[in-house]
């Protein structure tokens, strides 16, 4: 108090020579605030979209003003206006931060809270604010600590149909050259203190806009935090517990990976896919998207044993982009790579490309993805159809079809193959000869009418069981994956199956 009192005095000293604030309106706010007519409307116009953006998330609108101080230089607010202010609201602008006070009130058995922001005009500081202040009018509470400040962190950064991190450098330098903190150090602390540093700040936002948007996970997130917020007697582990391996390997992928543009819901890993070893002669297909992370091959290798494969089709790395094989370009870009997962670890990605044969490198899942910049991904194109099969027995696989300028397209087949070294994962490319028809494709790999018929039985059952006895429909549905695994039918069983 004695720091308001003396701020509050050399304030007067100069207050016949400071204009101090101006008000400034919009429909859900108003700001007291000393910054330029330009600023204070393009700050009230980006309240009022993140207002539109958080209350449709929580699916309640706002219904009172929001005022807010927001200030340049408090030192230059005359005494008039210093003295209808909140003291901790005073303290905590000139200590360069935010506060939001709020005052509950009761009439006609009914709750009310109305909350004042007091902050300074840097950093996205007024918008995380107001998002403690619409959660304070519409539900009366912010929820925890991590929830609340991780949320009011996202507010800041939301944008309309824009999910990709797009936080302050200096969050993103943090996040990615520390230490990762656990997550049961961010959900429950030993010691609770909203403002403590924004370092704490940015490891509740990363942990949110990772349960927000990805895809494993944000059926449960929102219900959990509205669950949080209506005060109910809920716990992260209660929702959470069963998918903590998940989670963290999530996580933990999602700060080393992560970068300005990176799309969570894109990189979300496929945890419901089944993979099974090749029988020798047999091949299995899979689809390969240019504009996801790491996606399922849905086969187990053995740790140095060769794999024939062939990639077909063709993918963009910009709207506008060249159209690319999967050799990507000279500079390694666009090329079709994979990795080995095993017991929630990633190997290091070896090179593969549109045609060859590699060397597993460990034992485990086999996982694919277009080589791009995990900040670039959302503007990519096309796909790559996978064809694999073990080393040796069987026809050669096709070497894939390669359009021409003219648009006419050439087909080879594989003559002879250069082996890899047994202790490399890279690719060899395989020697081919021209030849008068491709290599018939596999039986197997072709999901037949009969199988698409019985998949879409299968979905229908899985439906009907969701709200009977979800370990039925779960085996429903993932019986509808394995008859057909690239029919439309599988893809709306793996999205049951992921909101399960």
């Amino acid at each position: 108090m004695l720091f308001v009192v003396a701020l509050v005095m050399a304030c007067s000293a100069s207050s016949l020579m400071a204009q101090g604030p101006r008000d400034y309106r919009s429909k859900n706010f108003v700001l007291h605030s000393d910054l330029s007519e330009d600023e204070a409307k393009q700050l009230l116009e980006e309240l009022e979209t993140m207002l539109s953006l958080i209350s449709r998330y929580w699916g309640k609108p706002n219904r009172q003003t929001i005022e807010m101080y927001v200030a340049k230089d408090i030192r230059n607010w005359p005494r008039s206006v210093l003295q209808q202010m909140d003291a901790d609201g005073i303290n905590s602008i000139a200590r360069g931060a935010g506060v939001t006070v709020g005052l509950t009130t009761t009439a006609g058995g009914q709750r009310y809270t109305k909350s004042t922001v007091y902050c300074i005009a840097e950093r996205g500081v007024p918008k995380h604010e107001a998002v403690h202040a619409y959660c304070q009018q519409a539900f009366g509470t912010t929820g925890p600590l991590w929830y609340s400040e991780g949320m009011a962190e996202m507010g800041q950064y939301w944008r309309t149909d824009d999910h990709s991190v797009n936080c302050e450098d200096y969050v993103l330098d943090y996040l990615r050259k520390v230490q990762p903190k656990s997550l049961n150090d961010i959900v429950n602390p030993t010691v609770e203190v909203t403002g403590d540093s924004w370092q704490n700040y940015a490891w509740r936002w990363a942990l949110c806009h990772l349960l927000a948007n990805n895809t494993n996970y944000q059926a449960r997130f929102r219900p959990l935090g509205l669950a949080y917020l209506t005060n109910q007697n809920v716990s992260f582990e209660q929702v959470y517990g069963p998918m903590a391996d998940e989670i963290i390997f999530e996580y933990l992928f999602f700060l080393n990976h992560m970068e300005r543009g990176y799309r969570v819901d894109l990189c979300s890993w496929d945890w419901t896919a089944r993979f099974s070893r090749l029988l020798p002669g047999r091949t299995g297909k899979t689809k390969v998207k240019a504009a996801a992370g790491w996606q399922p091959s849905r086969l187990l290798v053995e740790s140095g044993q060769k794999y024939d494969f062939s990639a077909s089709g063709q993918w963009k790395l910009a709207k506008d982009g060249e159209s690319l094989t999967a050799d990507g370009k000279p500079d390694g870009s666009g090329k079709l790579i994979g990795a080995i997962f095993k017991d929630f670890k990633l190997s290091e990605p070896f090179e593969l490309g549109n045609y060859g044969t590699f060397v597993a490198p460990e034992s485990g899942q086999l996982w694919l993805r277009c080589r791009d910049g995990w900040g670039s991904l959302a503007d990519n194109e096309g796909e790559m159809d996978v064809t694999l099969k073990i080393y040796g027995p069987g026809e050669p696989l096709a070497r894939p079809s390669q359009r021409t300028p003219s648009g006419s397209t050439a087909s080879m087949s594989a003559a002879a193959t250069k082996t890899a070294s047994s202790n490399s994962p890279a690719a060899t490319e395989t020697s081919a000869a021209e030849s008068p028809a491709p290599a018939k494709a596999s039986s197997s790999s072709v999901s037949s009418a009969s199988d698409a018929a019985k998949a879409a039985s299968k979905l229908r059952q899985g439906k009907l069981m969701l709200s009977r006895d979800e370990e039925k429909a779960k085996t429903y549905l993932q019986e509808a994956i394995d008859l057909a695994p690239y029919a439309p039918t599988a893809e709306e069983a793996r999205k049951l199956l992921r909101g399960l």
